[in-house]
């Protein structure tokens, strides 16, 4: 008997979406431009209205097109941003039901050498953005507002990636700092022991990206994201009676 493994045909909106993806990839379809309407798509294509307007939705979850509904409705090519990534990943974490522990290695792994490079190619607009959120930090935590320090607290670790003009070290931070909020917005994990010694790794941390001392800015970024970790984990456990939950 001859032996024929099934056979995967596309669907017709896949590979429509599949074609329009590479041009725009590519630049042969730039930023802004239109593209044409459903029926002259379908004409060109072959294809029915119903798989044409199927293959646009992909391409605009993807973030690679905008559609306009309305009399001057129709699609235009847009630039991916990080927020294609950040929707990605939050999904993914959630879906997935990562643990919190892979959530905390992440940020381990992202935010050192972030620091470093945050030293190498800061502007000193990005110190100002650093001071701001690290100033909002400190009068939270003096006030004993401790939800305020929590978001100013992410805000300005997320505004350090930021300083390292690295964009994808910066979507790949976004995308997992709201795991990382919730894993901070825990009773007795934000003492006032713990603000204050935050604050003081905050502020040596920024000197030395302000002195573009990269490797001073990574070895104090990883000191106080290694104290942050396990105090969360020693924080939920003592919440839990276990090990950390997962996200």
């Amino acid at each position: 008997m001859l032996d024929i493994t099934p056979v995967n045909v596309p669907k017709a909106a896949d590979v429509l979406a599949g074609i329009l993806r590479e041009k725009i990839l590519q630049g042969d379809l730039n930023e802004g431009m239109p593209l044409p309407n459903e029926r002259d798509l379908g004409t060109q294509a072959g294809l029915s209205r119903a798989s044409v307007r199927e293959a646009l939705r992909i391409l605009e979850g993807e973030g690679l097109i905008a559609t306009r509904v309305g009399r001057n409705g129709g699609s235009e090519v847009v630039r991916p941003s990080s927020a294609t990534i950040e929707r990605s990943v939050g999904i993914f974490i959630r879906g997935q039901r990562i643990r919190l522990e892979a959530v905390l290695e992440t940020r381990a792994a992202i935010e050192p050498p972030s620091a470093r490079f945050a030293a190498l190619h800061r502007t000193d607009d990005d110190l100002q953005a650093m001071q701001k959120c690290h100033e909002t930090l400190q009068r939270a935590s003096e006030a004993g507002d401790v939800p305020v320090y929590v978001r100013a607290n992410l805000d300005w670790h997320v505004q350090v990636v930021r300083a390292s003009h690295n964009e994808l070290l910066i979507a790949f931070m976004s995308a997992v700092s709201q795991s990382v909020y919730l894993a901070t917005d825990l009773d007795g994990f934000n003492s006032t022991a713990v603000r204050t010694a935050v604050i003081h790794a905050h502020r040596r941390v920024m000197d030395a990206i302000q002195a573009r001392d990269g490797d001073a800015a990574a070895r104090r970024m990883e000191r106080h994201v290694g104290a942050y970790i396990n105090n969360v984990k020693q924080t939920q456990t003592t919440h839990d009676g276990a090990a950390p939950k997962e996200t």
